[in-house]
């Protein structure tokens, strides 16, 4: 079996009430570039941030209006960190023209040294499309095209070109470019559109809720999907396990964390690569930052050595 890599979704960056802590509310930058940097440390294969440019009021009780900016904050975490990939998860492309969603990720590849993981999703806040001029009901559409468009715009091309239905493009010159040759691009979401769409036109998958149960009809799907449209390049399938907490709190961490032992964590963990998963991103339970950052190492040292 390959080992399974691992990656982590950043606290503070976003602080949904799915899935903050309360302690994040009065973290800041110190605390969020520390647990990047135990991160890459720790041998993380990424670190992710996520994407909302604005919030409405019927929606911020439950999602908070706390979302960074994904080029900006990955960018300064870039210049703190040596190794450890920088993957938004995920940045609604849509939102914005291909050409300026390239100029910025083109330069964030560039000023890390090619540590670039193009996450993208479809978005799901109406108010924040409609407030932008982007039609919420053609999203799916708009972001098909826009992959295709950032594809070509992210290529190694100086002057790339494309044509499309919303989105044309030729003789138009941007530097610096993407220091990897093909950035991959990841795509979320576990709706059928959005399978069939990281099947067809992504590098990589990455679920949205779903339970491991699900998981492998879905990745089935997904193998299906490019065999049948003739793509053999590898892709990448992700998976989000439950929050964890390594060894045993003492404190009530909710019924849905796993803890435990670090061999018994693993082997559950191992369960993901079973069903065909390469990277599975991992949260963890704390009380504060630098109890966290003691689980991110503690997961380094005594869970992740037995992921394989």
């Amino acid at each position: 079996m390959a080992r399974l890599a691992y990656g982590i979704q950043l606290p503070i960056q976003s602080q949904s009430t799915m899935y903050a802590e309360s302690w994040e509310a009065a973290a800041g930058v110190d605390d969020l570039v520390s647990i990047a940097r135990a991160a890459d440390r720790g041998g993380f294969d990424y670190v992710a941030c996520c994407d909302h440019v604005a919030i409405p009021h019927r929606l911020a009780d439950a999602m908070s209006t706390t979302w960074y900016d994904p080029v900006a904050t990955l960018a300064y975490l870039a210049a703190a960190t040596e190794r450890v990939r920088l993957l938004s998860h995920v940045a609604i492309v849509g939102l914005r023209h291909p050409l300026v969603s390239a100029k910025q990720y083109a330069t964030l590849d560039h000023l890390s040294g090619g540590r670039l993981v193009l996450g993208v999703g479809a978005g799901h806040v109406q108010e924040e499309f409609e407030a932008l001029g982007v039609d919420f009901a053609r999203r799916g559409a708009v972001l098909d095209e826009t992959l295709d468009a950032l594809k070509a715009a992210l290529g190694p091309e100086e002057f790339p070109e494309y044509k499309g239905e919303l989105f044309a493009f030729e003789g138009l010159g941007q530097k610096p470019r993407p220091a990897q040759r093909r950035v991959p691009v990841w795509v979320g979401g576990s709706s059928a559109p959005a399978v069939r769409r990281a099947a067809l036109k992504g590098d990589g998958w990455l679920p949205q809720g779903d339970p491991r149960d699900k998981l492998p009809e879905k990745i089935a799907t997904l193998r299906r999907l490019r065999a049948e449209a003739g793509i053999e390049d590898p892709l990448t399938v992700g998976a989000i396990a439950e929050p964890l907490y390594v060894g045993t709190p003492a404190w009530e961490v909710g019924r849905r964390t796993l803890s435990g032992a670090p061999d018994a964590l693993a082997e559950s963990l191992r369960a993901y690569a079973a069903m065909g998963v390469d990277q599975i991103q991992v949260r963890f339970r704390s009380r504060g930052s630098a109890e966290l950052i003691d689980q991110i190492a503690a997961f380094a040292a005594d869970v992740a050595t037995q992921l394989t």
